[in-house]
């Protein structure tokens, strides 16, 4: 018994040993996260998140071990037009105030073909968590003029916000609804590695 129990911690301490170490740190100021939504049927509106961060490690140049979480504040919502904005924020939407924030915990990341990833993860949105797929396109590292390394990426999706509450909608006289269900997700992301 006293061996199962060595064998055990030995094997958890490897495990920890082995963990990832590299901090990258996202660049706010050549980062974005936005989304598109169909509005009336016949348009699309955009918007963005202004404040959002997040944790990612990886050892690996091709970030096959990341271990990411990232964090959006959802009150940061803003799609040029106030009205729209504090609409979205009041709790026929994101309800800021009881769930302030959207937040992402990768589960796995793995290499499609090439540059192309496909990560998994679980979101958390308005009190609801699910389990999504977004693709991934790494962009590779560079070093920059101040000698930092930095890694780019474009992590795109498709999520359906009734999956999450939100479903304020109203129908429309000719047909369909004002607000369209599937919400297109496009994140950039620059990091700097720590």
């Amino acid at each position: 018994m006293k061996k199962a129990i060595l064998s055990f911690a030995l094997l958890f301490a490897t495990i920890l040993t082995f963990g990832q170490s590299t901090n990258w740190n996202i660049d706010p100021d050549h980062s974005n996260v936005t989304f598109e939504v169909s509005h009336m049927v016949v348009s699309t509106v955009i918007g963005k998140f202004q404040k959002f961060d997040g944790t990612i490690k990886a050892d690996k140049d091709d970030f096959s071990d990341a271990s990411i979480s990232f964090t959006i504040q959802a009150a940061s919502v803003n799609t040029n037009n106030e009205k729209r904005d504090n609409h979205l924020r009041s709790n026929d939407f994101f309800e800021v105030e009881k769930f302030p924030t959207i937040d992402f915990k990768g589960k796995s990341l793995s290499q499609k073909n090439g540059n192309k990833y496909t990560l998994v993860g679980d979101l958390t949105m308005h009190g609801v968590t699910k389990e999504i797929e977004l693709d991934v396109r790494y962009n590779g590292q560079v070093k920059d003029p101040w000698g930092n390394t930095r890694a780019g990426f474009m992590v795109s999706g498709i999520i359906n916000r009734e999956d999450y509450g939100l479903t304020y909608n109203s129908a429309l006289e000719a047909g369909g609804f004002l607000i369209g269900n599937e919400v297109d997700i496009k994140v950039n992301l620059e990091l700097i590695k720590e």
